[in-house]
């Protein structure tokens, strides 16, 4: 079965359609700058060279048809027909806790999107945007929605709920939610199959570190714990979030700086994190740069990022009594050899011990601890892309 999958973000269309039965991405694709001016398309065919084509895309539904177009071309594209798309999995961000896994969209689905858009303002209302543009253009192939906050739905109430008044959680759903667990649900999945091992009988950690960060435990194939919060700023240092701080400093700047909470939310997003400790970069690959010519504030931000990964490392062993694995996965994890290795240094009382020799590599999957650690520490790509077509394919199966 062929399995369309679609993230649409505000102004964006990110595509892939996979072959199912071989796991195969026929082709994959970027819609840019839609609804402004020189919107274009980068479309990637397998085997082929990437084309990019610069055309009128004012909203989502002519994003889609453009995609649907370029899908089917008899130059560019890998498929004949429509009739060739078995299904479209959308990738999600909020469910709420109205969604513990991957469901069949229709109408009560569509209205439970719309009630959680309070709680993901940003990323709820292009999700709906792209399903509505799928069901226009493609009426009658059966769509899903796969959750970014659906795999931590089983999280314990005492680790996902705040020490605040409870009538904020009655009234308005204030908790943990947690974020990336498309991600998360399928390097643990991997890690659990690398032990050999039932995923219901393996603790894994896994550090899902990119310019956005987070950190599960996944205790019994089930999350029980996770760094991400309400929404996606709590935990890590990341690129431009700041992570975990003092509830009252954003008070105490508001009231210093007469800022307004928008302003707040602006500064903590997207002007923080390495790119506030540095102001340099967000990215880590400038911020390394920078940190081995001397730059103190360069060095600093390293240590701190390190830092808050180990510290949750530790707490979630403890949370649940050891861990079989450590799976470092997304755009630092999986590239980036020299934070992997700050983020496990002196963890040896942990039985984490990491290889020098085996870290010094790149590859989709492979380990990097030393034959003695206790602990294995895994590096595996994530491929969210594929575990959501995976969800879409056993949903329309049955």
């Amino acid at each position: 079965m062929n399995i369309l999958v679609i993230n649409c973000g505000s102004s964006s269309l990110k595509y892939q359609l996979i072959d199912t039965d071989t796991e195969k991405v026929l082709a994959k694709g970027l819609c840019e700058r839609i609804g402004l001016d020189d919107a274009i398309l980068n479309h990637t065919p397998s085997g082929k060279d990437k084309v990019v084509i610069h055309c009128d895309m004012p909203d989502h539904n002519v994003a889609i048809k453009e995609v649907v177009n370029i899908l089917t071309d008899a130059e560019n594209g890998v498929i004949a027909s429509l009739e060739e798309i078995g299904a479209i999995g959308h990738r999600v961000v909020h469910g709420g806790e109205k969604f513990n896994s991957s469901v069949p969209i229709n109408d009560a689905v569509m209205a439970a999107l719309e009630e959680c858009i309070p709680l993901a303002p940003l990323h709820n209302p292009p999700n709906i945007i792209g399903i509505k543009a799928c069901q226009a253009a493609m009426p009658g192939v059966p769509q899903v929605g796969v959750f970014d906050t659906a795999f931590h739905q089983t999280m314990p109430k005492e680790n996902y709920m705040y020490a605040i008044p409870y009538e904020y959680y009655e009234k308005y759903g204030v908790r943990k939610y947690g974020f990336h667990g498309t991600s998360h649900k399928y390097v643990s999945q991997r890690a659990a199959a690398l032990l050999g091992k039932p995923a219901e009988e393996t603790k894994i950690i896994t550090v899902h570190i990119g310019n956005g960060g987070s950190i599960a435990a996944v205790c019994g194939g089930k999350c029980v714990d996770t760094t991400m919060g309400f929404t996606p700023l709590d935990g890590l240092v990341m690129g431009t979030r700041s992570g975990i701080i003092d509830a009252a400093v954003p008070l105490f700047i508001m009231e210093q700086e007469n800022l307004t909470s928008k302003q707040m939310s602006d500064i903590l997003n997207k002007k923080s994190g390495l790119q506030g400790i540095t102001g340099i970069s967000s990215d880590m690959r400038d911020v390394s740069a920078a940190a081995a010519e001397g730059n103190e504030r360069a060095i600093l931000a390293k240590k701190m990022f390190a830092a808050r990964v180990k510290a949750y490392i530790g707490q979630y062993m403890a949370t649940m009594n050891g861990a079989d694995a450590i799976v470092f996965t997304a755009g630092i994890g999986e590239n980036d050899k020299a934070t992997r290795a700050a983020c496990c240094e002196n963890l040896d009382f942990l039985g984490i011990k990491i290889d020098a020799e085996k870290n010094d590599k790149r590859g989709d999957e492979f380990v990097i601890s030393t034959d003695d650690s206790k602990v294995k520490v895994f590096v595996i790509a994530t491929n969210e892309e594929l575990a959501i077509a995976r969800d879409t394919k056993d949903i329309v199966s049955k």
